[in-house]
């Protein structure tokens, strides 16, 4: 881009890292709609806030009602949804800030995206792995019901593809495992990543 210079700031995040004491990185959710992400996201978020931690969530619901409100979810729109969200947890995670994501993010090719912008050292993907056919039961905001009716076109799992992770750094089973597993599993893996 022309005309655009980066400014370089004299506190880093290296500096935030140790006033924090602890590391700022991104756990990056994705799974289909009633997996469980946003759930654990939140559980996870509540046992770092109270180890003193600086967090954040993310969720898809909340960006795509302000940050991405303009959007819609065809594939490109998705895409740029994705980047947007990309971009904001870099800025997070530079501030200091355990960034945790909660989006389907479909695509591996975003996912890819995602890592290699904000940083293999810096990004944990979760993948959180539920058997549509549970998530269609558990059918907690009533949208594979709008799917299947056709009322909701480019529903991920029904009309548009899931492509699963080929190497999440985590993965949980929200159809054999409680909520309060899948945060302690995930917490023993990131453990050594959040001290300082």
């Amino acid at each position: 881009m022309n005309n655009i210079t980066a400014q370089n700031y004299q506190i880093t995040k290296q500096k935030r890292n140790a006033k924090n004491k602890h590391n700022s990185f991104v756990v990056w959710f994705t799974g289909l709609s009633g997996s469980g992400k946003s759930t654990i996201a939140n559980t996870l978020e509540q046992v770092l806030f109270q180890k003193g931690c600086n967090t954040y969530v993310l969720d898809g619901d909340n960006i795509r009602s302000g940050l991405s409100a303009d959007l819609g979810f065809s594939e490109n729109d998705r895409n740029e949804n994705i980047r947007r969200v990309v971009e904001v947890a870099k800025v997070m995670m530079d501030a200091g800030v355990i960034v945790i994501t909660s989006f389907i993010s479909p695509f591996e090719t975003d996912r890819e995206l995602a890592k290699k912008s904000i940083g293999n050292t810096n990004f944990i993907e979760v993948f959180v792995n539920c058997p549509l056919e549970i998530c269609e039961q558990r059918d907690v905001k009533g949208l594979y019901s709008k799917a299947r009716c056709g009322k909701i076109k480019n529903f991920t799992g029904i009309d548009s593809p899931f492509e699963t992770p080929k190497k999440p750094d985590i993965t949980v089973d929200t159809s054999t495992e409680s909520i309060e597993e899948c945060v302690m599993e995930i917490l023993r893996v990131i453990e050594t990543k959040i001290k300082n």
